[in-house]
């Protein structure tokens, strides 16, 4: 039975993304490896919105995101010409990591009264790290007031 809807909550951030070639593998499908770098752009777009730049964030703390584990479910292929949008919600903070939960829809077309499709669902873990060491550090309250 195929899932027609989406499961993020009306509050997650939403990012637009439209399939290009070079996101097809040989059978005009997007290839697996490249839903994570669409959900990466929302990730980063969703950052930046809340007023965190990740490059004035690492100039700043010296300490950076970085992705420590990711858990992804495709359950529809998008193809050459559709139109996604990307979510992206916290679902849990830590001290030193953060998860956020993404998911990539696929917008109907001319029927856009009917609900996106869900074509793939992840978490992903991101954790805080010093840029130089890569030694995991405690997020700053500052930070995590604002992803909340």
């Amino acid at each position: 039975m195929s899932q027609d809807h989406s499961t993020a909550s009306l509050s997650a951030f939403r990012w637009p993304v439209r399939v290009y070639w070079e996101d097809t593998d040989a059978g005009g499908i997007v290839f697996y490896a490249n839903y994570l770098k669409f959900m990466e752009r929302a990730r980063t777009e969703w950052l930046r919105q809340a007023g965190i730049a990740q490059s004035t964030l690492k100039e700043q703390s010296g300490c950076m995101f970085v992705v420590s584990a990711t858990n992804v479910q495709y359950h529809r292929p998008a193809r050459l010409d559709d139109e996604l949008i990307i979510t992206a919600a916290m679902e849990q903070t830590g001290r030193a990591s953060i998860s956020i939960a993404q998911e990539v829809l696929l917008v109907n077309g001319a029927d856009r009264a009917q609900a996106p499709q869900l074509l793939c669902a992840g978490q992903i873990r991101l954790g805080w790290v010093h840029a130089e060491t890569f030694k995991p550090m405690r997020i700053p309250s500052s930070i995590l007031e604002v992803l909340k």
